[in-house]
C-alpha cells in the first residue's frame, strides 16, 4: 500500500493538469488589487476570494485528478499488471485515495501561508475595526480540505463500478452540487411552503437528504470572512460525521472494486 500511495503520489505531481490548476492559483496574488473594489469591507471582500478561489482549485483537483484516478489506471491498463502482483484490491485502491488525500493537503498547507500573507498585506494597508481571527481562517481551509476529500471518495465509488469517464467525473459534479444545496432544500421542506408538498415528493426529498452528503456542513467561511465564534461541539459532530460517511463510501468502494471483474 505505502508503494502505491508513493508512486501515485509522483505520478500526482508529474499531470499536466496539475499544473494547468496552479496557474489558477496564481490568481491569488490579484486579490489585494481585487479587494480595493470594495470601499468598506477590503479585508473582509479580500478573505473571501481567498478562500474562495482556493475552494475553486480544490474542487478542480478534486475533480480532475481524485475522481477519475481510478478509471484512468483501468483505462491505461495500468491496474492490471499491478493486480497481478501480491498486492490486495483493497490496499491498492486505499494506497491511491491516501496519495490523492495527501496530495491535496499538501496544496493546501502550501496556499495557506500565500493566503496569511495577503491578508494580512490587505489589513496593513486598509485596517479593519474587525479583527481577523486566524483561527477561524485555519479551520475554514481545513474543513474545505475534508468536504473535498470526502468528494475524491465519491468519485473513487463511482470508479470502482464504472467503465467509462462519465460516471466518475460528471456524476461527482452532479452529486457535489446536489450535496451543496441539500441543507437549503431540507430548510425548504420543514418551512409551512414545503409542508404543501405531496407526501410522496416530500418524502424522497427527504431520504435524499439524508442519503447523500451535506456538504453546506463543512462551510465555515462566514465564520473566518467576519470572525463569528465556532462552536467545539458543531465541529466536533462534523468531523464525526466526515469521518463515517468517508469510511462508508470508502467501504462500499472496497466492496464493490473486489467484486469487479477484471478483464
Amino acid at each position: 500500500m505505502v508503494a502505491i500511495w508513493l508512486a501515485t503520489l509522483k505520478g500526482v505531481f508529474r499531470d499536466r493538469v496539475f499544473w494547468g490548476i496552479l496557474v489558477v492559483a496564481g490568481l491569488l496574488l490579484l486579490i489585494p488589487a481585487a479587494s480595493t473594489l470594495s470601499m468598506r469591507q477590503v479585508v473582509e471582500l479580500s478573505i473571501t476570494l481567498s478562500l474562495s478561489l482556493v475552494s475553486f482549485v480544490l474542487f478542480l483537483l478534486a475533480i480532475f485528478l481524485g475522481a477519475p484516478l481510478l478509471w484512468r489506471d483501468m483505462e491505461r491498463r495500468y491496474t492490471y499488471s499491478l493486480l497481478g502482483l501480491p498486492l490486495s484490491r483493497s490496499a491498492y485502491l486505499l494506497g491511491k485515495f491516501a496519495a490523492v488525500a495527501t496530495f491535496l493537503t499538501l496544496v493546501v498547507l502550501a496556499l495557506a501561508p500565500l493566503i496569511a500573507g495577503i491578508v494580512q498585506y490587505t489589513v496593513g494597508v486598509y485596517p479593519s475595526a474587525r479583527p481577523v481571527l486566524w483561527s477561524n481562517l485555519a479551520l475554514a481551509l481545513g474543513f474545505d480540505l475534508l468536504k473535498y476529500l470526502l468528494l475524491v471518495a465519491l468519485g473513487f465509488l463511482f470508479a470502482s463500478v464504472s467503465t467509462s469517464f462519465f460516471l466518475p467525473i460528471f456524476g461527482t459534479i452532479s452529486l457535489f452540487f446536489a450535496a451543496s444545496v441539500s441543507q437549503e432544500v431540507y430548510d425548504y421542506l420543514q418551512s409551512p411552503a414545503g409542508e404543501s408538498l405531496s407526501p410522496f415528493l416530500h418524502g424522497s426529498a427527504t431520504f435524499f437528504y439524508y442519503l447523500i452528503p451535506n456538504l453546506s456542513a463543512f462551510d465555515l467561511k462566514p465564520h473566518a470572512i467576519y470572525g463569528l465564534p465556532i462552536a467545539a461541539g458543531t465541529l466536533g459532530l462534523t468531523l464525526l460525521y466526515w469521518g463515517v460517511y468517508t469510511g462508508i463510501v470508502l467501504t462500499l468502494a472496497v466492496l464493490l472494486f473486489n467484486r469487479r471483474e477484471m478483464k
